[in-house]
């Protein structure tokens, strides 16, 4: 399984806390990886995670795949991120139009998702779940696609499959 924009680690441990799958861990912020590595301990789950601190278009080798991709890129606008003065800016501002790491990672799930596989992709508005998928649609044949996407009430979330 792969995490993408993994923060503290919240949602790839919890998904791999209850079997024996292994995990990787990418986020840029070393302070995201001290409390990663941490929250790996305190579960047992050390011996089964790598973090790889580095950008997430240099974070993987070219032959790598994963059945699982999960990724929770920040979503809020560059414009908007003041609204939320609790956040650190690294980890909500997505840009112009809050995507910008959002198609990063659909491009890496495009790359590095097994076939069947499922990549997960949280994002903040249904409209952004709009404009990804008639981004995934406009891709070549055999590309990723927005299998599904379902709202809640504080974000959606989209699942692309091949």
């Amino acid at each position: 399984m792969l995490e993408l924009c993994a923060g503290v680690g919240h949602i790839g441990l919890g998904a791999v806390r209850d079997s024996d799958r292994r995990l990787v861990m990418v986020d840029v912020n070393p302070a995201a990886e001290e409390f990663a590595r941490h929250n790996a301990a305190a579960n047992g789950l050390q011996e089964r995670i790598d973090f790889r601190l580095a950008r997430l278009d240099e974070a993987l080798a070219e032959g790598e795949r994963f059945a699982v991709v999960v990724a929770d890129p920040p979503w809020v606008r560059s414009a908007d991120t003041s609204r939320f003065p609790e956040d650190p800016v690294l980890a909500i501002d997505g840009g112009d139009d809050g995507l910008d790491l959002a198609r990063t990672c659909v491009d890496l799930m495009d790359r590095h998702l097994a076939d069947g596989g499922s990549g997960l992709l949280q994002l903040g508005t249904t409209a952004q779940a709009e404009t990804i998928a008639a981004e995934a649609a406009r891709r070549p044949e055999g590309s990723v696609r927005v299998a599904e996407t379902r709202v809640f009430d504080r974000g959606v979330l989209v699942r692309l499959a091949r």
